[in-house]
């Protein structure tokens, strides 16, 4: 398939979207701002997710205008691409621009134009046009050039030109739509876990007591680069002995203690989509008895979820049977103490386990790495049913443990944090499991910190 048809499927589809909801109307989506870092530096550009899934355009500075024509049942579609002109002097010193001359070809859009123009097209596009699809309260500046096109537009009302009167936010939609990912999304999902499994392996090979945290990101990052990927999908967690028990804990300089834990939770990204992998592993390449047995009871915990991962169930079933035998595991090890939480049902009802568990076992992957969509089904209902998982969604499955010291603990559990989480595809007969790249069993974890 051609890369252009695409993106170009996907604006018809929301094309079609907009007509049978109003009739026709005109679409604005941004690509993301430049962010200054410091001073004259800029932070490494990203794009907008939601527009490089309907144009497939990394640049800055670019708008994508579709404009929806009613035609009797039916409608035709004329997409503007707002870009950067050519500039022989900025692309000394930045790069190389497409330019809005070669656009049209090089990415299958019908018109293309210097954003330079943008506001004074914007005001020609609304011109009689029943409604506008934005993103609403976007941000402070995305509000104020909108107000700016409708009151050029206004403007002209003595010559008979209406301004829309309605606005519908088009982010719903979109979303929906990159819930579902088509088999060109899959594929550069599964390149990206394996890359990203092998940066697990090298950081398990790589790891000796003594060495820093800092040490294993970089490894982490020289396979993602070395291995063609773009860029992280999100900031590196490597998390050493106590930092194990830190959620969003960021790679830092603690030493890499013999007989503690290393977790790692990091992924790619490649050509715009994320990876997702955390993996817990012995830095001195040999699980502690109260470690093994923490990590069992996670692992046994995530293939409960995978089980329970498949199209039918709700959103929440691969948690909820995680959530059980991690409870369970916990009431095992004396970590819950049945005498005090009565039983494993009550305990999980009443939040019992939250003090050594306290996130949900899954959230949505793609573009971005907590991906867009709904948690929960559009009903009419005022307590909406949790989503049911359909073929060609994607998720994480990340369940984990926690143990920080306290007078009720016992000793040997301090300081354990374990997370193992792998990316699923929904598919007919259940998921696969793209980032198995890098070994799950703690007898092989062993084994490759063995030979490493």
């Amino acid at each position: 398939m051609n890369k252009n048809s695409i993106y170009q499927q996907r604006r018809n589809v929301l094309a079609k979207y907009i007509f049978d909801k109003t009739g026709g109307g005109i679409a604005v989506i941004a690509t993301a701002p430049e962010v200054t870092r410091n001073r004259d530096s800029d932070f490494p550009y990203r794009h907008d997710s939601d527009f490089f899934y309907l144009t497939g355009f990394e640049e800055p500075g670019a708008t994508l205008v579709m404009n929806i024509i009613p035609k009797g049942k039916s409608f035709d579609l004329q997409s503007h691409l707002f870009c950067r002109p050519k500039d022989l002097e900025r692309e000394i010193w930045d790069g190389i621009r497409l330019g809005p001359e070669a656009a049209p070809e090089a990415l299958g859009i019908e018109f293309a134009h210097s954003n330079e123009h943008l506001d004074q097209k914007l005001s020609e596009l609304l011109a009689d046009q029943t409604a506008v699809y934005v993103r609403l309260a976007e941000s402070a500046e995305a509000d104020r050039r909108l107000r700016h096109w409708m009151k050029q537009v206004r403007g002209q009302a003595r010559s008979g030109v209406n301004a829309p009167g309605e606005f519908h936010d088009v982010d719903a939609f979109i979303h929906e739509m990159r819930l579902f990912k088509d088999a060109h999304e899959i594929e550069i999902m599964r390149r990206a876990a394996a890359i990203s499994a092998r940066a697990h392996i090298r950081a398990m090979q790589t790891c000796k007591p003594g060495m820093r945290e800092y040490h294993l990101e970089a490894e982490l990052l020289h396979e993602f680069r070395h291995s063609g990927a773009q860029s992280v999908a999100y900031n590196s967690i490597v998390a050493a002995g106590p930092n194990s028990c830190i959620l969003h804990y960021r790679a830092g300089s603690t030493e890499l203690r013999s007989g503690d834990l290393c977790l790692i939770d990091a992924g790619c990204e490649l050509d715009g989509y994320a990876s997702d992998i955390t993996r817990t592993f012995p830095v001195n390449g040999k699980f502690t008895g109260p470690q093994r047995a923490l990590y069992d009871i996670t692992l046994a915990a995530q293939e409960a979820a995978i089980a329970a991962t498949r199209p039918g169930n709700t959103f929440m079933e691969p948690h909820d049977a995680a959530l059980k035998v991690l409870t369970q595991g916990l009431l095992d090890e004396n970590l819950l103490k049945l005498s005090e939480v009565g039983s494993l049902d009550n305990a999980i009802e009443t939040g019992a386990y939250r003090r050594f568990y306290m996130h949900r076992t899954s959230h949505w992957l793609g573009m971005d790495v907590h991906d867009v969509g709904s948690y929960r089904e559009s009903t009419a209902e005022k307590e909406k049913p949790w989503r049911t998982l359909q073929s060609g969604m994607v998720i994480t499955i990340e369940p984990g443990l926690y143990v920080r010291p306290a007078d009720d603990v016992n000793e040997a559990f301090w300081n354990i944090g374990i997370r193992i989480e792998d990316d699923a595809v929904i598919n007919n007969s259940g998921c696969e499991l793209i980032s198995r790249g890098v070994p799950v069993k703690p007898d092989e974890i062993e084994a490759i910190m063995k030979n490493g």
